[in-house]
């Protein structure tokens, strides 16, 4: 790598594995976590003890210790973790491109495992100390995370005009491809509008249809430098660009300090990605955007640059997002429809529309957008084969 290139094109993901989805999994979190672990290695061809590298999430319950003795890894010389829940999970391959392009490592494994479909909701833990801005916010009724993306799309459909049809036509779109892939949790389960129509509200304007599943499940992915690459198992996938954002004066969620709380952490984050990019949206393929809930899509359309401010629910019209359309979004069923493993499933399903294995490929797509949560500090890649 010449001075001056930074992170482009340096390391390449070359292999991902995964357990199978399902509300309910016997096996706890480090089982599958090394079942995940040794899934990637296997696919990229390459031996545990190789592993010196690992970067998971701060929430992640399956410490680096435990793994590296459960699956035998080497001696490890980077390892690290990234906060904020589902806007880590681009970051966690960042960090591992990063340390892998500096030499701090040479052969790189990021992990999630979960357990949330058959585990504990995290706000229903009523004696846990709250952070100081949700004392005053939860008393008064956001107890999740869906009451407080709720108002942001409240004031979306306020000042922009966006509509439910604009949901539904996300929901839709992610249904579609799961109903095309046999891994994914709703692989069977059709979505119509009259169903989404008719659905009860979780918090009002988004339904049951808005909400992205609850999984147990765990993913993980192997990221090498460029040369290494050349020799694996697998064609290389590029990570070409990645990128955090965090914008000033921002707050989780709601975002009640930023002059404009619809300009969230995608806006920063992008600014930062198409920068350090040879490419431009007009340039990207298929695109997996975070999709914990319905109304985080148009915002990260958006904030990542493929329409116009306030256009993110138009742009969702005419089959924009189904395949063949302007972008196809979410191809493996994303986390409103495959499975909810705090968006990791995303950055597998990216690999594997440019290995061109997908259950939903798009023809000959040779780049690919993932990004993390919206709404929270989050991250993005830029892929390409």
């Amino acid at each position: 790598m010449t001075s001056g290139t930074g992170l482009k094109d340096a390391t390449a993901i070359v292999g991902i594995g995964q357990t199978p989805f399902a509300r309910h999994l016997a096996d706890d979190e480090r089982t599958l976590a090394c079942r995940a672990v040794l899934a990637a290695l296997d696919d990229a061809g390459i031996a545990p003890g190789e592993v010196d590298a690992l970067a998971s999430y701060t929430m992640e319950e399956t410490d680096e210790v435990e793994l590296a003795k459960a699956v035998g890894l080497g001696d490890l010389t980077y390892f690290g973790r990234v906060g904020y829940g589902g806007g880590g999970s681009c970051a966690t391959v960042a960090h591992l491109a990063a340390a892998v392009a500096t030499g701090q490592a040479s052969v790189g494994v990021a992990w999630r495992s979960r357990k949330r479909g058959s585990g504990p909701r995290p706000w229903r833990n009523t004696t846990a100390q709250l952070p100081t801005p949700a004392q005053w916010t939860r008393p008064y009724g956001l107890l999740r995370p869906v009451d407080e993306i709720a108002m942001l799309a409240r004031r979306y459909m306020h000042e922009y005009g966006a509509t439910r049809d604009h949901l539904f036509n996300v929901a839709l779109a992610c249904r579609n491809r799961a109903n095309q892939n046999p891994a994914a949790i709703m692989y069977d389960r059709p979505l119509t509008r009259e169903m989404y129509m008719t659905s009860r509200w979780i918090s009002e304007p988004l339904c049951l249809y808005d909400n992205c599943l609850e999984t147990d499940g765990a993913l993980a992915c192997v990221i090498v430098g460029r040369e290494r690459a050349r020799d694996c198992r697998r064609a290389p996938v590029y990570v070409h660009a990645a990128a955090q954002g965090l914008p000033a004066q921002h707050h989780g969620m709601v975002n009640y300090w930023n002059d404009d709380p619809l300009t969230g952490p995608a806006w920063t984050a992008a600014r930062h990605l198409w920068k350090h990019a040879d490419l431009t949206p007009e340039d990207v393929d298929v695109a997996q955007i975070y999709d914990a809930f319905t109304a985080l899509v148009p915002l990260s359309l958006e904030g990542y640059g493929f329409c116009a401010r306030g256009e993110g629910g138009a742009f969702t019209e005419g089959g924009a997002l189904e395949t063949g359309g302007r972008l196809p979004l979410n191809t493996g069923g994303g986390g409103l429809s495959e499975a909810y493993v705090h968006g990791f499933n995303l950055i597998t399903e990216g690999v594997k529309q440019l290995r061109g294995i997908s259950t939903a490929q798009v023809p000959g797509a040779a780049t690919c957008l993932v990004t993390a949560g919206e709404g929270v500090p989050t991250s993005a890649l830029l892929l390409r084969s």
